[in-house]
C-alpha cells in the first residue's frame, strides 16, 4: 500500500502484551484489550520464606486433575480449567468464569523445579518452590592483602 510504514510487529505485539499484563496486574482496568479483566486470574500471593518461595493461588471450583503447574528458571505458569455446573440450568446470574485459564508470573529467583511441592485445599493452591542453589546467598571470605 502507498504510504504504509513497516514496523517489526512482533516486537510491538510483545510490548503491547507486556503493558496489558502490567496494567492487569495492578488492577487499574486501563488495559487496551476490550473486556479486559481488572485483575489477573487466578489471584496470587508470593512471598519469600528463606530458602523457599511460597505461592498461594485462589482456584475455587478447580480440581487437582484440572491443574497444570510449570516452572522454568524463574517463570511460573499455572494452567487449569473450571467447568460450568453439571446439568441443564437456567442461570439468573452467571458471574463466575468458566473455561480454561493460564497465568504466568516472573519469580524474583530461579527455583529448583525438581523439588517444587503443590497442594490443593478448599480451592487454594499452595506451592513451595525451593530456590535454586545459584539464587541462594553465598558467604564470601575476605582475605588480607
Amino acid at each position: 500500500m502507498f504510504g504504509q510504514i513497516m514496523f517489526p510487529t512482533n516486537r510491538f505485539d510483545e510490548l503491547r502484551r507486556e503493558m496489558d499484563r502490567l496494567f492487569d496486574a495492578f488492577g487499574t482496568g486501563m488495559s487496551r484489550r476490550p473486556f479486559a479483566r481488572a485483575a489477573a486470574y487466578p489471584a496470587m500471593n508470593v512471598w519469600d520464606a528463606g530458602d523457599t518461595l511460597c505461592v498461594e493461588a485462589e482456584v475455587p471450583g478447580v480440581s487437582k486433575d484440572d491443574l497444570e503447574i510449570l516452572t522454568v528458571g524463574n517463570e511460573l505458569t499455572v494452567k487449569g480449567r473450571r467447568g460450568p455446573l453439571e446439568g441443564k440450568w437456567a442461570y439468573h446470574r452467571h458471574e463466575r468464569g468458566t473455561g480454561e485459564f493460564t497465568r504466568s508470573i516472573t519469580l524474583p529467583y530461579e527455583v529448583d523445579a525438581d523439588k517444587v511441592e503443590a497442594a490443593l485445599d478448599n480451592g487454594v493452591l499452595m506451592l513451595r518452590l525451593p530456590k535454586a542453589e545459584a539464587a541462594k546467598p553465598k558467604q564470601i571470605a575476605v582475605e588480607s592483602a
